[in-house]
C-alpha cells in the first residue's frame, strides 16, 4: 500500500475568538480542579486543544499555529505536558507521523504521544554514523509481514523510559547509502531491545546506547516507502532543530537571562572586558530570538526547511559562549558543581542548575541535533546555494563503502 505524505493541515476560519469559546466549552465540561489530570489531558486532545494546528479527531482543529499561544493563556493552571520529558515525541516523532502515518497509525499514536502516557526516543544515530547519518549499518531485513532488525544505536536519549522509538534502519545494502534506508516505529519493549547508560560530562546519564538483536517489527510500523527513510528522516530532522533552537522566548530569557541577572546582582564580578562581551551576548540572543519569531511565521504556513539548522547553530553557540562567560564572570565560585555522583536524568536542565552543569551540558549542544559543522553545510548548500562540498561516495553502493 502506497503511503506517500499527507499535505500540511489547511487552516480553516478560526480565530482568536473561536478559539476561546472552543476553550470555554471545553473547561465547562472538565473541570481542571475534579477531573483527575490524565483524564483532563485526554478530552484537550480530544478537543482539539493538544496542537491547534492538527487535523480534527487528531488534536486540533486545522488552525494557524499561531493559535496554539492563545490556547496556552487560556489554559494556564490547568494540568499541562511534561514538555521536557516529551520532547523527542512532541517535537520530532509527532509532525513525522502525521506526514508520512497512515490513519490508523496517526489515531494509535498520536493522542498518547501528546498526554504522556507513551514517552518516544530517537534511534538514528550508530556509532560509526553520526554526522554522516546516512552511512547507518543497523539492518531490517524483511521476512513475510515483519522486519527482523539487528544493529547498534547511540547518543538516545531518554531511552530508559521510553515506550517507543523513530528509527532508521538499512533494508537494502546494494544502493547508495541515502537510498537503502526505511524509516520505523520501534517497540522500546521488543524482545532484543537493550538499553545501556551511558555517562556524560556532567556525571548524570541522559542518554543511552542501545543494541538491537533479532527484534521482530510488524510492518505496519513502517512509516512510508520501503527504501524512502531517508526523505522519511528529514522531516525528522528539520523539526528537531527547530524543536532545539527555535522554541519561543521572551526578551532577555534563556541563558542570557540568567547571566545578566548574576551581573545585576553581584556588581563586585563585574569588569569593563565582562561588561563588554555580555552587551555583545545579549545583542546576539536579541538577534536569534527575533530570527526564531520569523521562523515560526514561516512554519505558521508550511513545514520546517533548512533555515531552522541556522537556528539551532545560534542556539548551540550563545549557549556556550554564555555559559563560560557566566563561569568566568564567578571565578572560583563557579568552577564549583553541586554532584557528580552517576544518576539517571529524565530531562535536561538548564535553569534548576547551577552555573557548572550549565557550562558542562552546554557543550553538547553543539553536537546533538546535528553537529554544528554539519549544520553549516546544510545552510551553506541548501540556504544560502553555495556549491556543495565534493562527495566521492554519493552514487556507491552502501555495501563498498569503506567502513
Amino acid at each position: 500500500m502506497a503511503r506517500r505524505p499527507t499535505k500540511g493541515p489547511v487552516s480553516v476560519t478560526v480565530d482568536e475568538a473561536a478559539i476561546k469559546e472552543r476553550v470555554r466549552a471545553f473547561l465547562s465540561q472538565n473541570d481542571p480542579a475534579a477531573t483527575a489530570p490524565p483524564d483532563f489531558l485526554r478530552a484537550r486532545f480530544d478537543a482539539g486543544l493538544a496542537w491547534v494546528h492538527f487535523p480534527e479527531g487528531l488534536g486540533g482543529v486545522g488552525a494557524r499555529r499561531e493559535l496554539q499561544a492563545v490556547v496556552e493563556a487560556e489554559l494556564a493552571g490547568t494540568p499541562q505536558i511534561d514538555v521536557g520529558k516529551m520532547a523527542i515525541g512532541l517535537g520530532m516523532a509527532a509532525p513525522t507521523i502525521l506526514a508520512f502515518g497512515t490513519e490508523e497509525q496517526k489515531k494509535r499514536f498520536l493522542r498518547p504521544l501528546w498526554t504522556g502516557e507513551e514517552i518516544w526516543c530517537q534511534l538514528f544515530s550508530e556509532p560509526g554514523a553520526g554526522s554522516d547519518l546516512a552511512t547507518l549499518a543497523t539492518r531490517a531485513v524483511r521476512e513475510g509481514d515483519e522486519w527482523v532488525v539487528d544493529g547498534q544505536k547511540v547518543w538516545t536519549s531518554g531511552a530508559h523510559h521510553a515506550r517507543w522509538a523513530i528509527m532508521v534502519a538499512r533494508t537494502d545494502p546494494d544502493v547508495p547509502k541515502h537510498r537503502g534506508m526505511t524509516y520505523f516505529v520501534c517497540d522500546m519493549h521488543a524482545p532484543g531491545v537493550e538499553v545501556r547508560p551511558l555517562r556524560q560530562i556532567t556525571g548524570e546519564a541522559e542518554f543511552n546506547e542501545v543494541f538491537l538483536t533479532g527484534v521482530r517489527l510488524p510492518d505496519d510500523l513502517r512509516l512510508g516507502e520501503v527504501g524512502d527513510g531517508w526523505r522519511v528522516a528529514q522531516t525528522t530532522l528539520m523539526n528537531e532543530r527547530v524543536a532545539i533552537g527555535g522554541s519561543p522566548a521572551r526578551r532577555g530569557g534563556g541563558v542570557v537571562g540568567v547571566v545578566a541577572d548574576t551581573w545585576r546582582e553581584r556588581p563586585e564580578l563585574r569588569t569593563h572586558d565582562l561588561h563588554q562581551r555580555l552587551l555583545h551576548l545579549w545583542v546576539e540572543a536579541e538577534v536569534t530570538r527575533l530570527a526564531g519569531v520569523r521562523l515560526r511565521e514561516q512554519l505558521a504556513v508550511g513545514t520546517p526547511g533548512p533555515e531552522g539548522s541556522g537556528m539551532k547553530l545560534a542556539f548551540a553557540r550563545l549557549n556556550q559562549a554564555l555559559s563560560g562567560l557566566e563561569v568566568e564572570m564567578l571565578r572560583e565560585e563557579g568552577l564549583l558543581y553541586d554532584d557528580w555522583s552517576f544518576r539517571r536524568s529524565e530531562t535536561v536542565d538548564f535553569f534548576g542548575r547551577g552555573p557548572g552543569y550549565r557550562y558542562l551540558r552546554a557543550k553538547g549542544n553543539s553536537i546533538e541535533g546535528g553537529t554544528s559543522e554539519i549544520l553549516r553545510n546544510i545552510i551553506a548548500e541548501r540556504v544560502l546555494g553555495l556549491p556543495s562540498e565534493p562527495r566521492a561516495d554519493k552514487n556507491v553502493p552502501w555495501k563498498d563503502l569503506p567502513r
